[in-house]
């Protein structure tokens, strides 16, 4: 029996510029962010990233929420029945609960649509690194892989998919719980930087702390230098809170170093920017794990 055409799906946590979801057929859901009392789908939001850090640093403390079961279970019901099967690629479970209800919507529409396949995938990735991992898997079914080749060789290199990031202000980290207040309080007094990567687990990891903006920018492209996979094909992604001046720093970093020019930089939307928010700037490529 012929394979069934498949579809790709993920969520606005990849950070990805709306034209490529577009341009590529992806099958996109929005997380929600609510500021200043209004709620927001990341998907059709008018509100742009610059609007939405200078409300952040105007005082405005934004929230978010997951996809929902029936979020998920009507989007994929769609294109079901349009008699596609879908691979979805879904935010960290380590982060949302956004994966487990893709994953139970996927059971239930596959129940109500017998011979309909979704996969479900847990990226264990966050912003553009689960972008990178969209874009890997694009790049495989463009080359004519099946639907369960691309789940195959997703998950056996996903941790292989390095998220290194920095921040600005320890006062956003403290809000979720990765610092302390007093470490919040004394490390900007100190001009201490948190330098964080993202774990097995798909955990937001504090691993050091750097002192000055400069040198946390630098320890990015120290910690690639340690880790990449010199052999990879895929490119490099940084993505940034409104700083991309900094963000520019690190790629032109990249390039001096390592002779990569197949760089894309791009904002961290409102759902990642609510939790890391403004001067966040994120390194993510291929390498060979994301241990320490």
């Amino acid at each position: 029996m012929a394979e069934r055409d498949f579809v790709l799906s993920t969520e606005t946590t990849c950070d990805m510029p709306m034209s490529y979801y577009a341009q590529q057929g992806v099958n996109l859901l929005g997380l929600t962010f609510t500021i200043d009392g209004v709620n927001y789908n990341s998907v059709d939001s008018p509100m742009t990233s610059a609007q939405f850090y200078a409300k952040v640093r105007g005082g405005a403390l934004p929230k978010t929420a997951q996809v929902s079961v029936a979020q998920a279970s009507a989007s994929f019901e769609r294109l079901v029945e349009e008699g596609k099967d879908i691979l979805h690629l879904a935010f960290s479970s380590g982060l949302s609960g956004t994966c487990q209800a893709c994953a139970l919507a996927a059971r239930e529409v596959m129940e109500r649509h017998p011979g309909s396949r979704i996969v479900v995938v847990d990226s264990l990735a966050a912003s553009m690194g689960q972008g990178l991992m969209l874009h890997y898997l694009v790049t495989l079914k463009q080359e004519g892989k099946t639907l369960d080749q691309c789940r195959q060789l997703v998950e056996e290199n996903r941790l292989r998919f390095c998220h290194n990031f920095t921040v600005d202000d320890l006062f956003h980290l403290h809000r979720g719980g990765r610092v302390s207040k007093m470490s919040a309080v004394l490390g900007t007094a100190l001009g201490i930087k948190p330098a964080l990567h993202v774990d097995d687990e798909g955990h937001l990891i504090n691993v050091a702390k750097v002192r000055g903006r400069r040198q946390s920018l630098d320890w990015l492209v120290d910690r690639m230098a340690e880790h990449r996979d010199a052999s990879s094909s895929l490119p490099v992604f940084i993505s940034h809170g409104d700083c991309l001046e900094d963000a520019q720093y690190v790629a032109g970093l990249v390039t001096k170093r390592f002779g990569i020019t197949d760089i894309s930089i791009g904002d961290i939307g409102p759902v990642i920017g609510s939790h890391s928010g403004p001067g966040t700037v994120a390194l993510f490529f291929l390498g060979d794990s994301r241990h320490l």
